[in-house]
């Protein structure tokens, strides 16, 4: 949770250093660095070992702290997000495939369950942590990555104590193709496809939320836009919850269907200027997404080979993060040469049209 805290403290700390110099292409950037990270060290540590990789990216994480904390331009701001990224992308395979592998055999679900907690619960934390730094501490654009460097203090310790749960073999360090043993293919497909769709609506949501919240709203509170994306994990936990008391099937469609209304509420927010709306929407969607979320990646670890599972996590993750990162670059394109609000609600339109074709073709399905 530390890693995913930091990102989610440095994110929106690195907005307002990098505001008015290309934040969205700076949130697009973390997003390409964690799938970078994913592609060359995700099957790295089925070969190396879990624990030396996980070290390598909390090493990364300390790494961008400093350059944060002492960056007088934006070329250390730059460096700093490229090694955030990769060490929320390590991390975000590897200590998935970690914990599972610490789970006994019958336990493996309840392991990823953990996992996906973990992950969005630190994101919304320190989302809303860098949030209330920024409005009632002094040195907004630095005090989150001192705080970071504190929560990574336990994690080192943690690592430490944790045992290996992979017996080292001979390294091939390579750019890891997205592969998916065939055991796993058919459950791959739907559980990825429909977290493909819910990290879409997440991704629209995060990029035009918190400014809709500024300039539309005219609430500039920090704060109130790290509570909205912090609603929006917190119940995505929620939805992770509810998931063990569902098949996996009825879960991808229950979540699928949340989605779509989540994301017609975002549009009715955007277009009534609605703030209860607005924070409805966040609600929804996140039990949505840890629906979908939960039960895709239940389904696939329990199945997937020991031997394969990093691998295999790394690639779920880089289709879910695809579809995070391709709506902020496509809203702050459409919403620079048409509005914000026009913006938004063409992208909620066809990420509930996407959301809607998953939905089918899982009713659809035996």
């Amino acid at each position: 949770m530390g890693v995913s805290a930091t990102t989610g403290t440095g994110g929106l700390a690195v907005r307002f250093a990098t505001r008015g110099a290309g934040g969205r292409q700076q949130e697009h950037g973390l997003w390409s660095r964690r799938l970078r990270g994913l592609l060359a060290f995700g099957d790295v540590s089925d070969e190396l070992g879990r624990k030396p990789i996980l070290m390598v990216g909390l090493a990364f994480s300390a790494a961008s702290a400093f350059l944060f904390i002492f960056a007088s331009s934006l070329v250390p701001i730059f460096a700093g997000r490229v090694l955030s990224g990769f060490s929320a992308g390590i991390f975000t395979g590897t200590a998935t495939a970690m914990l599972v592998d610490l789970a006994p055999g019958g336990r493996r679900r309840l392991a990823s369950f953990m996992a996906v907690i973990v992950n969005l619960g630190g994101l919304g934390l320190g989302t809303l942590l860098a949030g209330l730094l920024a409005d009632y501490c002094s040195s907004p654009l630095r005090l989150p990555f001192i705080v970071q460097l504190g929560l990574l203090a336990p994690a080192v310790l943690g690592l430490l104590a944790a045992p290996e749960t992979v017996q080292r073999r001979a390294v091939r360090f390579r750019i890891q193709r997205l592969r998916v043993p065939p055991e796993v293919r058919g459950v791959f497909i739907r559980g990825a496809t429909a977290g493909f769709g819910s990290f879409a609506v997440a991704g629209v949501f995060s990029s035009v939320a918190p400014v809709f919240l500024g300039q539309i709203l005219g609430r500039t509170s920090h704060a109130l836009a790290g509570l909205i994306v912090f609603i929006l994990f917190s119940a995505s936990i929620l939805g992770q919850m509810v998931v063990s008391r569902l098949s996996d099937r009825r879960a991808l469609v229950s979540g699928c269907a949340l989605l779509a209304g989540g994301v017609g509420l975002l549009a009715l927010a955007l277009g009534i200027e609605s703030l209860a709306a607005l924070i409805a929407s966040a609600s929804v969607v996140g039990v949505g997404q840890g629906l979908v979320i939960g039960a895709g990646l239940a389904a696939i670890n329990q199945r997937a080979p020991i031997e394969h599972r990093g691998e295999t996590a790394s690639s779920f993750f880089v289709v879910i993060y695809v579809g995070l990162s391709v709506p902020v670059i496509g809203v702050g394109v459409v919403a620079h040469a048409w509005s914000l609000r026009g913006a938004g609600i063409a992208f909620s339109a066809a990420v509930a049209a996407l959301v809607v074709t998953v939905l089918a073709s899982l009713t659809r399905s035996d």
